[in-house]
This record gives C-alpha cells, structure tokens and sequence, in this order.
C-alpha cells in the first residue's frame, strides 16, 4: 500500500512536458545548453583574473603574492564546486527517473551543505593563512599581501559557496540562462569595483590588495542575492522547500558519492600548485620567483581556455546524466561524441593563442624582461597538454554524470600527483628549473590512457545493460 502511494505521489509531480535533454536533437541542445554555461564560465575565468592584472599593475609583489595564494582559492572554489557537482549529479539522475520527490531533497540537502562548507573555510581563513604564507616567502610586503587577500577571501567566502550550489541546481535541471546571469553580476561587480578599490579613485579609499579582495566578496554576495531571489521567486522543475523536510543521511552519502571525489579531483590542483612552488623554491634558482609568478599568471590566464570547457561540461553533464537515468545509451554516447568534438575545438584555439602572443598575454600584468621570457617558454611547452586535457575533460564529466566519480578522482590523482610532481621535479633537478614545464602535458597524456581505459571498462559492463 505504501509502494503504491509513493508511485502515485511521483506521478502526480510528473510535468506535462517531457525534459528537452531527453528529446531535442544533441547538437542543438548540447549547444542551448552549453552556450550559456560557456559564457559565464569565461566571465568566471575574467572574474579570477581581474584581480591580478590591476594588482600586477599596482605592485609586482602583489602579483606574487596573489600567486601564492592561489592554491586556497582553489581549494574554496574546490568544496564549493565538488558539493554542488554531487549535487547536479544527483538532480539530474533523479529527473531522468521521474522521481521528482528526490529531485527536490537532493536539492534541499545541497543548500544546507552549503554551511558545513563555510564553516571549513571560515577557520582556515582565521587560523591557517599566516602560516601557509609564511611558509614559502621572507618576504615581508609578499606576505602582508597574501595574508591580507587570503583573510577576506575565506572568512567571507559563504556568498560564493551558496551562489554556486544554486547555479549548479538550476543547471541540473535544464536552465543554463540564470545560472550565467549570477556569474555575470558577481564579475561586472568585481571588474567595476576593483580599479576602484585597488588604486583610490574618486571617493574610494586606495586599499591596494586588501581592495582586490573586497571587490571580490562584493560581487559574490551580489551574485548570491541575485541567485537567492531566483530561486525562491521563480518556477522550477526543482523545489527547495523545508516544509517536512528531514535531513537524509543517505541522501549527503549519495551527493558525496560524486561530490566528494569532485571535491578531492579539484582540490588536487592546489596541491599541485603548492608541489610546483615547493620545487621552484628548493631549486634555489634566481628565476624561482619568476617561476612561481609565471605558474601562478599561467593558471589565471588558461582558464580562458579551461573555463569553456568546464562550461561545456556543465551543459553535457546533465544531458548524460539525464539519459543515463532513462536507459537511453544512444543519447548519452551521441552527448559524450559531440562534447569532446567541442572541446577539442575551442583547446585548439587556446594552443594557438600560446603559441603565438604569449608575450601580449603576460604584458596584461606589467611583467619584467624575467617575467615575459621564461612566461613564453612556460606557456608554449605547457599548452601542448590542452588537446588531451580537452578529451579528459569530457571523459570526467562522463564519469561524474552516471555517479562513478571514483574514477575522475583516480584520473586526477594520477595526472597531478603521480605524474607531474615526480617528473617536475626529476626535470628540475637533471635539466633545470625551466624544463619543469614539460611534465604538464606528459602527465596529461597518461592519464587520458588511464581514461580511455575505464571508459572500455564501462561499455563493456554497466552500459551493456542500458537500452
């Protein structure tokens, strides 16, 4: 009897049209659904990358400085990221089943872990930055800078944390447009507010690097109103409601299932950028601030290239996800084809930009002589890992769609502690400090072998058994 009214309560919040991701011809809806994701994952990359070219121009140590704290900025976008990918997983898979209900728990779940994740960085924005600068500068005017962005960064990072949870629930769902839309408020604020802030202009006191940060919070928490507004103002196939809601242990172990790799899979970047400057600084060499600069300008600047396909990712995801939930294997496979097709395309553009201005790219920063000539080596040699990253990518976000998330974390372990640590610093000690650079797309390489593996792997067993 209870079986019976469970089925008649889903059936009864069944909408009357089907979802577009499961009926809209792929390229077409890969693209509706992408474009928009596409475009505010390369306002993100211009929101990461603001704060650097107006600090590069009002002090180099700052740049240095922002540099070094990049690693816990990505460790926060990490968590906040990672949650809401287990989360969309989740949404997605759910609406595919019909199972409406569990779509909208999942979604509930996700808002509330929003504060678990704050409540992490709040205390390492308190008590962890003076010691991790301290840990790789002397440098009194790096370190003050460092510790002065970092501290406002973190302790006020709950605007981020919940913008992005919202963002990504919506993208489960088929809406890419208001997703786009908090990402372009909280970027247009920043790009406003930090020349503003950073150098004194008109009624704004000069705060230098203290003023980057503030700029940065402020568009969060403008994105985050924004989104908050939407969510509860507008319709959506998902509802967050705490009316009778019961918080779910099963439900966090299966947003965590995809979202706790995610977060591991991501927060692997940060360590590997904290191993990199580690062996720039035990190479003892009179370009290892130059490096660490160049590594800390090369990440800001790629994620023009990487953020697109992260947007891409963010449309395709739900797509497979959706498909995998109906049994329809034709659609997913055609999903996963046209995706790599995509962004394989728009890696392409990105090695030929290296390539071919990478002095105009590091000028945006106001870099010495130092700077542009190891910069060029840097990025020319590094952009030769972005084709395969571009085939990775989508075998990730395969990967996290049908809930086996294990296997992006495997990928990630692989290619950015495994290999590039190791052969970074294999490079460093036998041909130099520069050579280091070519453990990037070596390290890329094995690890799209290692995906391509597990994907045989999957045809082979749990999609046999899709229609």
């Amino acid at each position: 009897m209870e079986e019976t009214l469970n089925m008649n309560e889903v059936k009864t919040q069944q909408p009357l049209k089907e979802n577009k991701m499961g009926t809209m011809p792929m390229t077409k809806l890969i693209l509706t659904m992408s474009l928009p994701a596409i475009f505010s994952m390369t306002i993100q990359a211009l929101y990461n990358v603001v704060d650097s070219i107006f600090i590069g121009n009002y002090d180099q140590k700052g740049l240095t400085a922002l540099s070094l704290a990049y690693p816990l900025q990505m460790l926060l976008i990490s968590v906040a990221v990672g949650t809401a990918v287990g989360v969309n997983s989740l949404v997605s898979r759910k609406l595919g089943e019909k199972n409406f209900k569990m779509a909208d728990d999942a979604a509930t779940h996700g808002l509330l872990l929003c504060i678990l994740s704050y409540a992490v960085f709040l205390l390492l924005g308190l008590f962890a930055v003076k010691p991790f600068m301290g840990a790789y500068t002397q440098d009194s005017a790096i370190y003050t800078y460092g510790v002065e962005y970092l501290t406002v960064v973190l302790c006020l990072s709950v605007f981020s944390i919940i913008e992005i949870m919202i963002e990504k629930t919506l993208q489960a769902t088929g809406n890419m447009i208001f997703p786009m839309l908090f990402q372009l408020m909280g970027a247009v604020v920043n790009i406003i507010f930090d020349p503003l802030l950073i150098f004194g202009i008109g009624i704004f006191p000069e705060m230098g690097v203290t003023g980057a940060a503030v700029a940065t919070v402020f568009g969060q928490f403008c994105g985050m109103v924004f989104s908050v507004i939407v969510l509860f103002c507008k319709k959506h196939e998902v509802k967050i409601t705490f009316k009778n809601f019961r918080f779910n242990l099963t439900t966090v172990k299966n947003i965590y299932a995809v979202g706790f790799p995610s977060i591991i899979m991501q927060s692997i970047s940060s360590i590997m950028i904290i191993g990199m400057n580690t062996i720039f600084t035990l190479a003892n060499s009179i370009y290892s601030e130059a490096c660490i600069t160049v590594l800390g300008v090369y990440f800001k600047l790629q994620s023009f290239v990487f953020m697109p396909c992260f947007g891409l990712n963010q449309g395709v995801m739900p797509i497979i996800g959706y498909n995998y939930g109906a049994r329809n294997r034709k659609r997913m496979y055609s999903a996963l084809k046209r995706g790599i097709i995509i962004a394989v395309i728009i890696m392409a553009i990105g090695v030929v930009l290296m390539w071919t201005i990478p002095d105009t790219l590091i000028s945006l920063f106001d870099g010495d002589e130092s700077l542009m000539q190891i910069g060029a080596t840097a990025f020319r040699i590094i952009s030769l890992c972005f084709i395969p990253a571009a085939v990775g990518i989508l075998f990730t976000t395969l990967f996290q769609a049908v809930g086996k998330g294990i296997r992006s974390l495997i990928m990630s372990v692989c290619r950015q502690l495994l290999l590039i640590l190791p052969i970074a610093y294999a490079l460093s000690s036998i041909f130099g400090i520069e050579s280091s650079w070519y453990a990037f797309p070596i390290a890329e390489i094995g690890s799209l072998i290692l995906a391509i593996c597990f994907f045989i792997n999957l045809v082979k067993t749990d999609f046999k058994k899709l229609g």
